[in-house]
């Protein structure tokens, strides 16, 4: 151990939305704690904040390794989560927890509030005059984090996306109409990009694909469907939680007014959306048989469906988190960037909480057609290598038998 090295406990929580692998995270920087001398007891804090705030804490130091590898695999936050913005008195009560049980090192896995929840603690225990390392360690199914090029748990929620189209374009095709499928993605459109991976042959749904990204004009989709159903005799649309008008407001926004802590209109509790986009399709092209489904947190810790490089790197980014603070950085974020070149290859890097927390990033323009309904070339081969191999989907090559006079 260095000389000057700061020597104390380690408290780790988890925050917002769950996803299929923010458990590696968490094995991955426990693991790697307990390798470091500096770090003395590592705590748990059980639902985040809320968890340190009523010292709802649990002793991750005594889980075992098999216990904890165990943990690693299953979907959701072992430790519970939390949507949760400290106030400035839940900060001075976060400081006595943090003083009373000797925490110096603090990791908070999470999204762009989750680092902005970090970025506040950090600022206040700089203010305090308390020494102390405070990290983020990125999550979001979303995608949405600056700074990345991808976080853990978007790659295994578009591999459920994806693998859900498959389904659905086959059961379409053999019962023909419309199928509205919404997915998650406030202001960013990838996940529901993701569903263009499900394309196999040529005729195949998703057809159309709309993300926040592009203001959203229903009487653009409904000659949209109108084009696609004449041209196919069905059509599959996959439609982001998030769309909006040209002055930017939420078309689901006109269903709820209910917001979450952090001040966000909540999306994903209601089939309001798809409703009302099914509906329109029935009152105003003609066409009957019209269904939508609204995936909401199915997406998000759904077993089975695990991408490899997700669990991965989500892995990678707790322990790196970690070795960035025992190595003597007092705060920061742990970015996934692509390097260069035709091979799939990333680095991690510590980044500013500032440079990450509050704002979000959004599809670059070059993923979304010029149509502004569908993906391109590009974003199939951004996402592809995140997402691995999908199932094998076969055809009858369709030799027609002769009719008989």
């Amino acid at each position: 151990m260095a000389r000057n090295e700061l020597v104390g406990n380690m408290l780790i929580a988890q925050s917002g939305g769950p996803t299929a692998v923010i458990n590696q995270s968490l094995v991955g920087a426990v693991l790697e704690a307990k390798k470091r001398k500096a770090i003395r007891k590592i705590y748990g804090s059980l639902h985040g904040i809320k968890g340190i705030l009523e010292e709802q804490l649990v002793d991750l130091g005594r889980e075992t390794k098999p216990s904890l590898e165990a943990v690693a695999k299953t979907p959701s936050s072992a430790l519970g989560s939390v949507r949760k913005k400290p106030t400035a008195d839940d900060c001075r009560r976060i400081f006595g927890v943090l003083k009373k049980y000797n925490v110096r090192y603090f990791f908070y896995i999470g999204g762009n509030d989750s680092a902005e929840t970090a970025h506040i603690i950090h600022e206040e225990a700089r203010k305090s005059k308390y020494e102390f390392r405070c990290f983020h360690i990125c999550k979001t199914i979303d995608n949405d984090l600056r700074q990345n090029d991808h976080t853990p748990g978007f790659a295994s929620g578009a591999k459920f996306v994806a693998q859900a189209f498959m389904g659905d374009n086959l059961d379409n095709r053999a019962l023909p109409g419309v199928k509205i499928n919404v997915v998650m993605g406030r202001h960013a459109g990838f996940l529901t990009a993701a569903s263009a991976l499900a394309r196999v042959y040529p005729d195949d749904g998703p057809h159309l694909v709309y993300l926040p990204e592009r203001p959203f004009a229903m009487s653009r989709f409904l000659a949209d469907v109108k084009r696609v159903y004449a041209k196919y005799g069905r059509c599959v649309v996959a439609v982001s939680e998030g769309i909006s008008d040209r002055n930017g407001t939420p078309i689901a926004s006109l269903f709820t007014k209910e917001v979450d802590a952090h001040g966000n209109v909540q999306l994903s509790g209601t089939g309001a959306l798809g409703d009302l986009l099914a509906a329109q399709i029935r009152e105003k092209t003609g066409i009957s048989r019209v269904r939508a489904d609204t995936f909401g947190y199915l997406q998000r810790s759904f077993p089975g469906l695990v991408s490899d490089v997700d669990a991965r790197e989500a892995r990678a980014v707790g322990r790196e988190a970690v070795r960035f603070a025992v190595g003597g950085y007092a705060s920061g974020s742990v970015a996934i960037q692509r390097k260069p070149g035709k091979s799939y290859r990333v680095e991690f890097k510590r980044v500013p909480l500032r440079s990450v927390a509050k704002e979000t990033r959004h599809m670059p323009a070059t993923f979304i057609n010029k149509a502004g309904n569908d993906v391109t070339t590009a974003f199939i081969e951004y996402a592809r290598p995140l997402v691995g191999p999908l199932p094998k989907i076969g055809r009858l090559k369709g030799h027609a038998v002769k009719k008989r006079k």
